[in-house]
């Protein structure tokens, strides 16, 4: 039985995971012009657009690390418990994020973001089920919106520092310092989460969850939809720079707020989805639609920017806990493989996202297009949410899910 005191002390640690992860995803959005100009030199020197918008695949590798790692793990590790499983992905991630920042050429940066993207879902997965049974029955939107508010935080905090940071020392410095991060993770998850209740599965029960519909459906709404997010953050660095026409020390102020408008997001969202999950779903999509036409119109101008930035953070982030809460709840049996998909659905958004903005860029279509592009991803999840919905309220549907 654990104290209040330890209870908080094992969720922070979590929560610092997620600190970590945040980092090594978001970073690299303020930090392409830099990783640019030093990895891709001579494309930079013919085209900086052109060369900003290829290294925009680096963030592409990450997230197909995500898609490929979450369901991977999740079925490997089902008799693995969590406080085990989420000590070795932070040690995948120290190992990712060291080979990231020694990366001497593009092509070794794309392998090591990819392998650093591995251990992302699971480790949302695993985490958030132990804060979930930390917190009690019922609270699967709040326990992984606890440790989801480590990864907002980062976008607070972590992000626009490490940014900053990057472009004064060099992006392989941040680097480094995001797998000290990793780190302090480590040894604070090993200190103070205890062990929870655990019942064994097996890899062929976990992966019989994806013969549901309803999880290729929900994990579809999640891929698409949230992608407008990333569509529009991925390039918060040359909006900022070349649309609205600040400077490059204003990209962490505006992290700054998207973070902001995250933690807030998250905070409502995961105490929404756990009293209407559906409802939650619902208005999260209308909200990210009319958050991205707001940015579009608007971001030219600082206030449209901050403004836009914020709504574009709280109104995705509303989303998260929601849709991971789903996504267990059509995945009985196999609340980690759940989980996972849920985090590989996020992340096949993030490189969905990230390269229909880099081709619309390098197109010619401007650096207000993946606003646009985001509004319209949006729109597609909202429809997708809806009939993830109106299928579950047919009789055969009920009846999948109930197997």
């Amino acid at each position: 039985m654990t104290t209040p005191r330890q209870r908080l002390a094992a969720l922070l640690a979590l929560a610092l995971g997620a600190v970590a992860i945040g980092l090594t995803e978001f970073v690299p959005s303020g930090l392409l012009p830099e990783v640019a100009r030093d990895v891709l030199g001579s494309q930079y020197a013919a085209s900086p657009d052109d060369a900003v918008a290829h290294a925009g695949w680096m963030i592409t590798a990450y997230a197909l690390g995500v898609v490929v790692g979450a369901p991977t793990i999740a079925a490997l590790s089902a008799r693995v418990r969590r406080r085990r499983l989420v000590l070795a992905l932070l040690v995948l991630f120290v190992a990712g994020t060291l080979l990231s920042a020694a990366a001497s050429t593009f092509g070794l940066l794309l392998a090591a973001r990819f392998l650093a993207g591995l251990p992302h879902g699971a480790y949302f997965g695993a985490a958030g089920l132990l804060a979930a049974s930390l917190m009690g029955p019922g609270n699967e939107g709040r326990g992984f919106a606890v440790v989801l508010s480590g990864l907002t935080a980062s976008n607070v905090v972590g992000v626009p520092l490490i940014t900053w940071l990057g472009q004064q020392a060099g992006w392989r410095v941040a680097y480094l310092v995001v797998a000290a991060v990793f780190v302090l993770a480590l040894i604070a998850v090993a200190l103070a989460v205890p062990e929870a209740p655990f019942t064994a599965g097996s890899p062929a029960a976990e992966l019989r969850s994806l013969r549901h519909g309803q999880v290729w459906l929900v994990a579809a709404t999640a891929a698409i939809g949230f992608a407008g997010f990333f569509a529009i953050s991925s390039y918060i660095a040359p909006v900022t720079t070349e649309l609205t026409g600040l400077g490059a020390g204003t990209v962490a102020w505006v992290l700054v707020v998207l973070g902001l408008g995250m933690t807030v997001g998250n905070a409502l969202g995961g105490w929404f989805a756990d009293r209407d999950l559906h409802r939650a779903l619902l208005l999260g999509f209308t909200g990210l639609i009319l958050a991205a036409a707001f940015f579009a119109l608007t971001a030219s101008t600082p206030a449209g920017l901050f403004t836009g930035a914020f709504l574009i953070g709280a109104t995705s982030l509303f989303l998260g806990p929601a849709l991971q809460a789903r996504l267990i709840e059509v995945a009985p049996g196999a609340q980690l493989m759940g989980a996972a998909v849920n985090q590989s659905a996020m992340n096949i958004a993030n490189s969905l996202g990230a390269a229909v903005g880099s081709v619309a860029i390098a197109s010619g279509l401007g650096y207000r297009s993946p606003a646009w592009i985001g509004l319209g991803l949006g729109v597609v999840g909202l429809a997708l949410a809806w009939g993830s919905f109106s299928a579950s309220r047919t009789p055969v549907a009920s009846a999948a899910v109930a197997r």
